[in-house]
């Protein structure tokens, strides 16, 4: 009996979390909120080497028997009048247009406090990321502010339990051309990253859009926990396998 109740309490320790509710978490680390619970990162803007990485999260209020990936939406906005070079990312002509990479790669991370919904199948990526400048451009029309889309996606439908909390996306900022010769100026310039919101999407068309921390929905960068906020939220939604079939 001892032997009975020492394997099922390991079981509870060691099992993912239930969340209680649905909602979604954003942490500078490789794994969930849990599991590295930070999001200020301060960094020497010293060296073109290294990247920084932030994982968002998130658990459903309902269990989706279909479930076939999300699409997120994580606002950005820079403490100075307009958009930096160095978080200007992705576009054509950026001048860190390869500094910026999204994953849902979590086979190495510990997967305690989380569970993994993709098990290295996900596919996807950055969607879009739109500033003042691109068409359509943010919808704040803030010179300051940028939009970035990630949309992840599954060949075969895969049950997902409600009040569990999953990985969703990890994002990569390399260091890249942050020094020297022909280097982006703006690393040390404040900023903020919000996890707008974490739309699940099953087979059988059906969406459940989570947009409420379940902890901590925002990441700050150098000392940018001051300009963080709640920006207004989407309602569009593009099926998430139409953008990467």
């Amino acid at each position: 009996m001892k032997r009975v109740l020492f394997f099922l309490l390991l079981f509870l320790v060691l099992a993912p979390r239930a969340a209680g509710a649905g909602g979604i978490n954003f942490a500078w680390g490789p794994g969930c909120w849990d599991e590295n619970p930070q999001n200020s990162r301060v960094f020497s803007c010293s060296t073109n080497s290294g990247s920084a990485v932030a994982t968002g999260s998130f658990a459903l209020l309902g269990d989706q028997p279909d479930f076939v990936g999300i699409e997120a939406i994580v606002d950005l906005q820079a403490g100075s009048p307009t958009l930096p070079d160095w978080w200007q990312f992705f576009n054509s002509g950026s001048c860190r247009q390869s500094a910026l990479s999204a994953s849902a790669d979590f086979l190495q991370v510990p997967q305690v406090w989380c569970a993994d919904p993709w098990q290295g199948l996900g596919v996807g990526g950055i969607a879009a990321y739109l500033t003042s400048t691109t068409v359509p451009p943010v919808p704040s029309g803030l010179p300051n502010a940028a939009r970035l889309k990630v949309a992840y996606a599954l060949a075969s439908p895969s049950p997902l339990a409600g009040q569990t909390e999953y990985y969703g996306f990890r994002l990569t900022i390399a260091y890249a051309k942050t020094v020297g010769t022909g280097n982006c100026p703006g690393c040390a310039t404040d900023a903020c990253l919000d996890l707008n919101e974490i739309k699940s999407v099953e087979n059988t068309g059906g969406v459940e859009r989570n947009t409420t921390p379940l902890a901590n929905n925002w990441v700050s960068w150098q000392s940018g926990s001051w300009i963080c906020w709640v920006p207004a939220r989407s309602t569009t939604w593009g099926r998430v396998k139409s953008l990467y079939r």
